[in-house]
């Protein structure tokens, strides 16, 4: 064999057919660590499995235990941060994240560490909002075909089309949105601070992207005339108001709290309507006796991993998206640092600078 095709073979990984990424070449390619269910593995990753028994059965964590351990071992020898979004299932939220919340606070805090790469546990617009907070770091998504209803209902030529249409409104877009389509408009938002972003820019109407039941929520709040693109998540607009009446008939003691992309007849017969934050917190602190979560379902396990005296009654429906990130994709991306999610720099700043000004008001 010539001394290039030796090279070229070492450059690849065995069974690894795609090109190499830009990371890959900078950090390289570490041997796959064996995934095997040992007394080692059990002993190490026994404090992990305590934060999840509650949700997972004994016979599941001999399978995901090796993943967990390989996982942690990695992130220290890449100095990388695992970021997983409350939708993420339990065994990556409890056992192998380093930050959790929702997407905006995990592309801030994940700014503020010393990690050379971020890995997104959560879907592409995220992993780009953590890009455009953290251009300096590399940013890895374990499957970059996690997308978002919301994220693809809109394109930035959309918005400019918007601003012909409505000259002279301001335009809104909640974070889950694409880096293109933050380039495009004047302001972000998160489903916490809607409201107060949309006041704040002083104006009798402004558009808001791409969540019409988000827009419509916080229309019920406010004077000020909402523009709203007609963008849905599909986990969220499946829940009903029948549904949410039918578990309270069942038991009119149950706290129902829902997320405000769902749909207005759905937040109205709910107890409390918030940010997968305040939906958090609400239950921690308040510690109601039987809760209704009216969101993904697996932020009802992660909650219910860290709470105690709580029974969670599960309306599941699961995002398709948020599950194609599991252990063993998370496992791949470090060792074979893919992968990369890169934003054109001209149009990272357009975009940064709507996500900041989001950021300055407080």
């Amino acid at each position: 064999m010539s001394l290039d095709a030796l090279a070229r073979a070492a450059a690849r990984p065995a069974g690894y057919a795609a090109p190499l990424s830009d990371a890959a070449r900078r950090y390289g390619v570490l041997p796959m660590p064996n995934l095997a269910w040992t007394p080692e593995v059990e002993r190490e990753t026994a404090h992990l499995y305590e934060k999840v028994k509650a949700v997972m059965p004994p016979v599941e964590w001999p399978f995901h235990a090796p993943y967990v351990k390989a996982i942690n071992d990695l992130k220290r020898e890449r100095n990388a941060v695992i970021l997983a979004h409350n939708y993420q299932t339990p065994e990556i939220y409890n056992c192998v994240a380093d930050v959790v919340g929702d997407s905006l606070q995990l592309a801030r805090l994940a700014g503020q560490s010393k990690a050379d790469v971020i890995v997104q546990g959560g879907v592409h617009f995220m992993a780009e909002t953590s890009k455009l907070l953290s251009p300096e770091k590399t940013v890895l998504i374990p499957d970059s075909r996690a997308g978002c209803s919301l994220a693809e209902s809109i394109t930035g030529a959309d918005v400019r089309l918007l601003r012909q249409q409505y000259p002279g409104v301001p335009v809104v877009a909640y974070v889950n949105t694409s880096a293109e389509v933050k380039a495009e408009v004047d302001i972000c938002c998160t489903s916490s601070n809607a409201l107060r972003v949309v006041e704040s820019l002083g104006s009798d109407r402004v558009i808001f992207l791409p969540d019409q039941y988000l827009a419509k929520n916080v229309q019920a709040q406010t004077k000020v005339q909402i523009i709203a693109w007609a963008g849905a998540c599909e986990v969220h607009e499946r829940f009903t108001a029948a549904e949410m009446l039918r578990y309270r008939a069942d038991d009119p003691s149950i706290t129902i709290i829902a997320h405000p992309e769902c749909p207005p007849e759905v937040v109205e017969v709910s107890d409390f309507a918030g940010s997968t934050a305040a939906m958090i917190d609400y239950v921690k602190t308040k510690k109601p006796k039987r809760v209704l979560l009216v969101t993904e379902c697996s932020m009802a396990d992660n909650v219910a991993s860290e709470t105690t005296g709580v029974e969670f009654v599960r309306p599941c429906n699961l995002c398709p998206h948020m599950k194609r990130i599991t252990l063993p994709k998370i496992l791949e991306s470090l060792v074979y640092m893919r992968e990369e999610v890169t934003i054109d720099p001209a149009l990272a700043e357009r975009a940064r600078r709507s996500v900041q000004r989001m950021i300055d008001l407080g």
